[in-house]
């Protein structure tokens, strides 16, 4: 049965393909931030200081987060690659040098984590009445990290061979029992104590521990597509060269991201309140946005991979085109819709600021006509990595974030009549340049080039 949900992206027809992929994880991607307003609403019940001393170590989890996440995008992409050219044994292969290597990443990350909990909480700013807690809940993901990544591997390879909906399962399991976990370990329950803050990263190390195990029972197995071996989990650097070769440029897109978000909102404080919460609603609908374009992106990036491998280029470019309408044309009118009802939003988040649903509902206005946009430069990075070319991602993201989007906010809010207000153009303005320069790139045909390379690898022969 899990076997005939791996599905071959090199024929049919491409929109079925792109849907068949995309849907599944959008809602893996809705059930991972489920798991996280789970978190809140219990620590909710501890009082302010137990929300404060695990948001303030979100920024340097979606840091760490986004490293891991980074190269296990390279392992999608080759094992994509191997499946599309009928290569069973490379994409096996490939899988267990993935883990392997996954495993050693995140066990250094893991005990850096741990061990350096405390100056990190102290570095991004832990008050006396918070640290203790920071550090704790700290020590306690970071013990967690080995099984995260585990499953961040086990989901990409199988995104890789076209099994999507396996992993979203494993993720709405997960939800559901971080549902009941979640009161058990923060409050305590008969022979179980409180652990308060850190019950909450208990429940999540307990999860992320089950799917990662069924994950790779489920590889060694070998009756989903892939087959991982303890004798393929041997150092093999030309193929561990390769693999950072393509994830450390995804690695780095993902980084700066983070960084590129948690530098505007040092902009947008030096504002004021009002333009916080407006700013932070705003930016509440831009990551409810971003869920669907990833989405598209990823789908489109197993898609091209495969077609790669299997040197159907011009496939591969037709699914990049039509990728790039749906999310334009698809996000455009999500958009549109938010423009229209956008003081009605910011009524129900905030609907006693008149002020700030003012402010709030001007930046929605702003903003929302280039989603569409937004999501044409995110079909290309689907491309551009499924064609293994990750670096072209990496600069456009550096491109939008901190070429255009920041230095405008800045320049705009600062040093025109506009004051906040320069903040949110920035947004649509560095949205138009980012993707007019992501199409452009696409149309130019250079990637198809380097495809073409990637694709002879994916040709190799059997080990």
């Amino acid at each position: 049965m899990l076997e005939s949900k791996n599905k071959d992206y090199t024929k049919g027809p491409i929109l079925r393909g792109l849907i068949q992929l995309a849907v599944p994880i959008i809602l893996a991607n809705i059930l991972q931030s489920a798991y996280q307003l789970i978190d809140t609403f219990w620590l909710g019940r501890l009082g302010a200081y137990a929300v404060a001393a695990v948001s303030l170590s979100f920024p340097v989890f979606f840091l760490i987060l986004s490293l891991g996440a980074g190269i296990t995008i390279g392992a999608t992409v080759i094992v994509s690659q191997h499946k599309g050219a009928q290569n069973q044994r490379q994409v096996d292969y490939s899988s267990s040098q993935s883990v392997m290597i996954i495993f050693f990443i995140s066990t250094i990350l893991s005990a850096i984590g741990y061990f350096g909990a405390d100056p990190l909480m102290r570095l991004v700013g832990a008050g006396p009445e918070i640290l203790d807690e920071s550090i704790a809940y700290f020590q306690v993901s970071s013990f967690g990290f080995i099984f995260l990544f585990m499953f961040f591997v086990f989901q990409s390879l199988m995104r890789g061979i076209g099994n999507v909906w396996l992993p979203m399962f494993l993720v709405l399991g997960t939800v559901f029992l971080n549902l009941i976990l979640d009161p058990l370990f923060i409050f305590g329950y008969g022979p179980i104590p409180a652990y308060g803050v850190a019950g909450a990263a208990w429940s999540s190390v307990a999860t992320q521990g089950i799917s990662a195990v069924v994950g790779l029972i489920l590889l060694f197995r070998g009756k989903i597509g892939i087959r991982i071996r303890i004798s393929d989990m041997k150092w093999d650097y030309p193929w561990i060269r390769r693999l950072f070769r393509i994830g450390f440029p995804a690695s780095l897109d993902q980084s700066t991201r983070a960084a590129g978000l948690t530098v505007m909102v040092m902009l947008v404080t030096s504002f004021g309140s009002e333009v916080v919460a407006a700013y932070g609603v705003g930016a509440r609908i831009l990551s409810f946005i971003i869920i669907p374009a990833l989405g598209l992106s990823i789908a489109t990036t197993t898609m091209v991979g495969q077609n790669v491998g299997a040197m159907e280029i011009q496939r591969a470019e037709k699914t990049g085109s039509l990728s790039s309408k749906i999310a334009f044309f698809g996000l455009t009118t999500v958009g549109m819709i938010l423009f229209i009802f956008a003081h009605n939003i910011l009524a129900f988040f905030v609907p006693n600021d008149p002020e700030v649903i003012r402010d709030g509902a001007l930046f929605i206005r702003i903003m929302a006509p280039s989603f569409g946009l937004l999501g044409v430069q995110q079909s290309m990075t689907g491309v551009f990595n499924g064609a293994g070319f990750t670096m072209a991602s990496l600069l456009i993201s550096v491109l939008n974030l901190w070429i255009l989007r920041f230095p405008l906010a800045y320049i705009l809010s600062n040093n025109t009549s506009l004051g906040p207000e320069g903040i949110y153009w920035a947004f649509p303005i560095s949205n138009l340049l980012a993707a007019l320069t992501a199409f452009w790139y696409y149309r130019t045909g250079e990637w198809k080039v380097r495809a073409r390379k990637n694709a002879k690898t994916s040709k190799e022969p059997t080990l």
